[in-house]
């Protein structure tokens, strides 16, 4: 589909492999990569699964554009990112997550926006490092947070920029399971597969009900 995403299907699934060659690199190219697969799969398909490269989800927000001096830049960067989170939090059909690794920063986030969320086994880390490299939270970010991790786990993945491996992010939220390398495709097809069976029409609006609250919120906070 393009440089960044490539998209494929399988009966009513498809699937988003996030690709830059490097660390998927959460910047404008990668954004409007998704944005555009994602509308293609609520055009085409049932369900949708988002996956990385082997080793990494998602590395987060481009750190060339956040350090570098146009500000122009990052605020477009921040704002399409923002667009594309919501987007797939409210998104209509179900969206399942395949992590293939790490997934740090926005790529923390990528995954509060999905629901349901397997990640693979081993020496990988997830969770919201920006305190940690002197980057407050955005709103957004922050009531993503609060609606989809433990509670009791809030405070430390946020305030404190507390890094799990996928075993911790499955306890803190992060993840819903955590499999081994082989088994993580067809893990996250099983689950595609079977929600795409529920009605359609009662998932979206079920959805839009439940993290409605979360959005006006956000929207209340700009």
């Amino acid at each position: 589909m393009s440089d960044y995403v490539a998209y494929d299907q399988s009966g009513g699934v498809a699937t988003l492999t996030m690709d830059d060659g490097k660390a998927n690199a959460f910047g404008i190219d990668m954004i409007a990569a998704l944005d555009a697969g994602i509308d293609r799969a609520l055009r085409d398909a049932k369900a949708l699964v988002i996956t990385g490269r082997p080793g990494v989800l998602c590395g987060g927000f481009d750190l060339k554009v956040i350090r570098g001096d146009d500000e122009d830049k990052k605020a477009e960067m921040r704002a399409a990112g923002q667009a594309a989170m919501l987007k797939l939090y409210v998104h209509p059909q179900p969206v399942i997550f395949a992590c293939t690794g790490h997934s740090v920063a926005a790529g923390a986030l990528l995954l509060l926006t999905g629901d349901h969320r397997i990640g693979v086994a081993g020496d990988y880390k997830i969770g919201l490092n920006e305190v940690a490299i002197g980057l407050p939270l955005p709103v957004y970010g922050l009531e993503l947070a609060r609606d989809r991790l433990d509670p009791r786990a809030l405070g430390a993945a946020t305030l404190g920029a507390a890094i799990y491996d996928p075993d911790g992010g499955v306890a803190a939220g992060y993840l819903d399971d955590a499999v081994d390398a082989d088994g993580l495709t067809d893990a996250a097809r099983d689950v595609a597969a079977r929600m795409s069976e529920l009605d359609s029409g009662a998932f979206a609006a079920t959805k839009l009900r439940l993290r409605l609250g979360t959005i006006a919120r956000i929207r209340g906070a700009e």
